[in-house]
């Protein structure tokens, strides 16, 4: 392990074994901002020898609130690359692919046409993430898909769960529309939160890049979105498990009649 002597203190928790079959896999992120570009370090730092990473946008002054890539020096220039060149400065050895494109249906099927041993998917825009992920399913391919990171605070209340199992994420709920038809959708795991969204701090943008508006945003909400996305990843590909969040018994309202004039009755 000499080359991966950088690795040794992931060694000591995931064994060499560990390290070495990392070394053999190969994941695709897609999608670079506050969620992506901390998942694909993290994924990274792991010792996973083969990564594909995608993004079409640049750097903007609104992303240095909670953006890996984004600083006061290098507005305009390409998330994709500045995530390049930081990725192979961690790791020199990385077998690093860079699509620097935003992904239309036709770039995603051609991405696609290699099998990845993970996708992590990190859009922040339901037509290029639903797109991602209907064309990932046909392929049968392990994903999992980070929900909704704005209008919340609280990173403890994130949670994974099965795309169908989500709730209390508005982002998911319209993800999972777009998905009903898809028998298999419910093996995409995702990463939710059961915070309630803060209403208030939504504005409507212009409607670039597939997003009418957007949600406000705190520094360490969407890194911990990425970790957890990373950590997921990981623990699958290591064999290791990943506790898995029940969707809540729905409770009728005549169900709580009920109960109530029970209650009421004794």
């Amino acid at each position: 392990m000499s080359d991966l002597a950088w690795l040794s203190r992931s060694a000591l928790l995931v064994g060499d074994e560990g390290i070495e079959k990392l070394q053999t896999k190969h994941v695709l992120v897609v999608g670079l901002g506050g969620v992506g570009s901390f998942a694909a370090e993290f994924v990274c730092r792991s010792g996973v020898g083969e990564m594909t990473i995608v993004d079409g946008d640049v750097v903007d002054p609104s992303n240095r609130n909670r953006q890996l890539p984004a600083l006061s020096t290098n507005h305009g220039v390409a998330k994709a690359e500045i995530m390049r060149e930081r990725l192979l400065a961690i790791n020199p050895q990385l077998k690093l692919h860079v699509i620097q494109d935003f992904l239309t249906p036709q770039k995603c099927r051609e991405i696609l046409t290699t099998r990845f041993d993970y996708i992590m998917d990190c859009i922040d825009s339901i037509t290029p993430k639903v797109t991602l992920l209907s064309t990932a399913l046909q392929s049968n391919l392990p994903i999992v898909s980070s929900m909704g990171a704005g209008g919340k605070l609280d990173p403890t209340k994130l949670r994974v769960t099965y795309l169908t199992d989500t709730y209390q994420c508005v982002f998911a709920q319209y993800v999972r529309k777009r998905l009903k038809k898809l028998a298999n959708a419910s093996s995409i795991k995702a990463v939710f939160s059961i915070e309630e969204v803060m209403k208030e701090s939504l504005i409507m943008t212009d409607g670039s890049n597939f997003k009418r508006s957007a949600y406000g945003t705190i520094s360490y909400l969407p890194a911990a979105f990425g970790g957890v996305c990373a950590s997921v990843v990981i623990r699958d590909l290591l064999g290791y498990k990943v506790d898995i969040e029940k969707r809540p018994e729905r409770i009728s309202k005549k169900s709580i009649v009920k109960a109530k004039q029970k209650k009421e009755a004794q």
